[in-house]
């Protein structure tokens, strides 16, 4: 899961500081999820699904639509 998220943010051409701003925390947290040093809550994992328009079942890597 925390490659996946890394993978979207490049790939959207993001700064993990841009995701923190959106997710309303700091980017030492986001780093720390990203780095799989830190839980990703379902709440922030809704959030990301909505802001990287895939489903949450992606970023956990469930699915890869």
């Amino acid at each position: 899961m925390n490659t996946r998220i890394k993978e979207l943010r490049e790939d959207n051409d993001f700064t993990q500081q841009q995701i923190a701003d959106k997710l309303g925390i700091t980017q030492r947290k986001y780093s720390y999820i990203e780095t799989g040093k830190q839980q990703l809550t379902d709440e922030l994992l809704v959030k990301l699904s909505k802001i990287y328009k895939v489903t949450t079942d992606y970023i956990l890597r469930l699915s890869n639509k």
